[in-house]
């Protein structure tokens, strides 16, 4: 009850914070850039519009995560709301989880839409041009929004973590981001690099030490798995994907495991 409680809570929060207003401005920035590369592409424009929505997709969505992560948990220590929000017997937990199950809902939500979204935009391209690989907005588009969800779960808790942790908000921005863009390229530096030696120097300590990341970080890089519904076919999924999305699931435990533990220690100034 306290968990549900807590999520409403959230959710009124985030209205508050012009989440509406944010979910309207990505969408809009998405349904324009599908577009303006769909007009801009010489052939195959549905799959250009495809390709550039979803990358913008998976930019946008991390901003407003980390956006209504900071809203509703850093700004709550900062402007000492937990004065009321964490009195006893209340027990923290149920704060952060609650906050984790707004978010994580806020985000899933407008990823959905977006994905909605841009399906319609790119039926409308691909209607007047017929490609020799027509995309699949069937299931493989469902397969390939479904491992985003879980990528955008794994920032989320990771966002959560940093504004348990964190002294200042913007920390979790510099934090989130950081992190995603080092685990989402790091395995394609590390391909690139046993593939062609020649790009720097001393090519294989190099690889060896980026190596060492795949023991301490997720491989958020392989759940992009849009060629999966570019090219219509399940073969470009990674042979080793049921093992990926438990590891990732195991990483999102482990992240809000460490948050409640912060949490339960934090001392309030």
């Amino acid at each position: 009850m306290l968990y549900f409680s807590d999520f409403i809570t959230s959710i009124r929060l985030a209205l508050r914070a012009r989440y509406l207003w944010l979910a309207g401005c990505s969408l809009l920035v998405l349904a324009s850039a599908a577009l303006l590369a769909a007009q801009f592409s010489g052939r195959q424009s549905a799959t250009v519009a495809l390709d550039v929505g979803l990358s913008v997709m998976r930019l946008l969505l991390p901003l407003v995560l980390v956006l209504m992560s900071q809203e509703l948990l850093s700004r709550e220590f900062d402007r000492r709301y937990f004065l009321n929000s964490l009195t006893y017997p209340r027990p923290r937990h149920s704060l952060l989880l609650g906050r984790f199950l707004a978010v994580s809902a806020l985000t899933l939500g407008l990823l959905l839409v977006m994905a909605l979204l841009l399906g319609v935009v790119v039926g409308l391209v691909g209607q007047g041009y017929e490609q020799g690989t027509p995309v699949a907005l069937g299931l493989h588009y469902l397969v390939t929004i479904a491992f985003i969800g879980v990528d955008l779960l794994l920032l989320t808790a990771l966002a959560c973590l940093l504004a348990v942790v964190a002294s200042t908000p913007s920390f979790v921005l510099i934090g989130t981001f950081g992190f995603m863009l080092v685990a989402r390229s790091f395995a394609a530096i590390i391909e690139l690099l046993s593939r062609d030696a020649s790009v720097v120097g001393y090519a294989e300590s190099y690889r060896v030490s980026l190596g060492v990341l795949g023991y301490l970080l997720p491989d958020l890089g392989a759940l992009d798995v849009r060629m999966v519904t570019l090219y219509g076919t399940m073969d470009f999924l990674p042979t080793d994907w049921p093992w990926l999305l438990l590891s990732s699931l195991a990483y999102i435990v482990a992240l809000l495991a460490l948050a409640v533990w912060a949490l339960q220690r934090k001392r309030f100034a």
